[in-house]
C-alpha cells in the first residue's frame, strides 16, 4: 500500500446471487482484504414498481446464502455484516449505502445492450444516477467476448478517460490514489472528438490545433501526478468518447477504468445519456464510476484544468 489515505474503508456489495454477483463478490474479497474494509452485504427482495408482491423467494433460502458468502468473506475481509430487505433495487442500494455511510458500491451487471437494455434497463445504471459514493461494477467474464475467465484479480493497469471537466479530474484523482495503494501504472485517456467546421477553415489546421492543445492540457495534469512519485502515460484517441475508450480497453491490458459521471436523471439523462454507463454495459474489465469521491483535490489537478 502506498503513502495516500485509504480511499475505501467501507464497503457496500449488493447481490442478487446470480452468477454476476458471484464475480463481483471476488472483487469485494479482493479489495476489503487490500484496505482492510468493512463489508456489508446487501440483498434486496425485489419488490415491482405499482404493487405490493416480491418476487418469489424462500427467506430461508435467501438466509442461507447470505451467510455462505459472509462465511466466504470473512476470512479475507475480517469484518462482515449483512442485510436483507425489500424494496425497489436500486433504490434500496443507495439508500443502504447512505446508512452505513460507504466508500464504494460493489455490483455485478449483466452488461445489457440493444432491445433488452432499453426494455428491462440495468439496476447498475439506475444505482450510478443515483449513487452517493463511487460505484464499482463488475461483468461476468462470459459475457464479454474473448475475456479470459481464469485472470486472476490484480490492478495493474489502470485507465482513466479525462475530459478536463471537475468530475474527471476528481476521477483522476481518485485514480491517482488507488495506482500509488497498489504499486499499478496509470493511463490518462482523452477522446477527441470529431468537430463540424465552415468553410472558411480547414479541417486538417483546426484538427491540428486542438490536438496541440489538448497534448499541452494532459502534460500538465501527467506532471502533476508523476511528481507525486506516480507511472503515466497520455493516450489521444479520435472518434466519439464511448467507443475510442471500449477500444482502447479492448487492445490493452487493463485491469481497471475509473471514470467521472455527471450523474444525470431523467429527461437530461434521457436525452445526452452517460459515457460511463456505455462503458459499464460493454467494457472487458470492472468499471469505476468516481461520482461523489469526498476527499478534496487540494488544487493538484484543478490548475491543470
Amino acid at each position: 500500500m502506498g503513502d495516500e489515505q485509504p480511499v475505501i474503508k467501507r464497503i457496500l456489495f449488493a447481490t442478487d446471487f446470480s452468477s454476476c454477483a458471484h464475480h463481483a463478490e471476488e472483487y469485494v474479497a479482493f479489495l476489503a482484504n487490500a484496505y482492510e474494509a468493512t463489508v456489508t452485504i446487501l440483498h434486496v427482495l425485489e419488490i415491482y414498481e405499482g404493487t405490493y408482491v416480491t418476487t418469489v423467494q424462500d427467506p430461508n433460502e435467501t438466509q442461507e446464502q447470505l451467510d455462505e458468502i459472509v462465511r466466504r468473506l470473512t476470512q479475507p475481509a475480517g469484518r462482515v455484516k449483512h442485510q436483507q430487505r425489500a424494496g425497489i433495487p436500486d433504490t434500496i442500494i443507495c439508500e443502504t449505502a447512505q446508512e452505513v455511510r460507504a466508500d464504494l458500491i460493489v455490483l455485478g451487471t449483466h452488461g445489457r445492450t440493444g432491445l433488452r437494455h432499453v426494455l428491462l434497463g440495468s439496476t447498475a445504471e439506475r444505482v450510478l444516477t443515483m449513487a452517493p459514493c463511487p460505484v464499482l461494477t463488475v461483468r461476468k467474464p462470459g459475457e464479454v467476448e474473448g475475456h479470459v475467465a481464469t485472470k486472476p484479480i490484480h490492478f495493474k493497469q489502470i485507465v482513466v478517460p479525462i475530459d478536463f471537466s471537475d468530475c474527471s479530474l476528481e476521477a483522476v484523482e481518485y485514480g491517482v490514489q488507488i495506482t500509488k495503494n497498489f504499486d499499478a501504472s496509470l493511463t490518462l485517456l482523452h477522446s477527441l472528438e470529431p468537430l463540424s467546421y465552415g468553410i472558411d477553415l480547414t479541417f486538417g489546421h483546426a484538427a491540428e490545433q486542438n490536438h496541440h492543445r489538448v497534448a499541452s492540457q494532459l502534460k500538465l495534469v501527467a506532471d502533476r501526478i508523476q511528481s507525486r512519485g506516480v507511472s503515466v502515460c497520455t493516450v489521444i484517441r479520435g472518434g466519439l468518447p464511448a467507443d475510442s475508450i471500449l477500444e482502447f480497453i479492448d487492445g490493452s491490458d487493463c485491469d481497471l477504468v475509473v471514470m467521472g459521471t455527471h450523474g444525470r436523471r431523467g429527461l437530461s439523462h434521457l436525452v445526452k445519456g452517460s459515457v460511463a454507463e456505455a462503458v459499464l454495459r460493454r467494457a472487458s474489465c470492472p468499471v469505476l464510476a468516481a461520482k461523489h469521491f469526498t476527499q478534496t483535490r487540494s488544487g493538484r489537478l484543478a490548475a491543470a484544468s
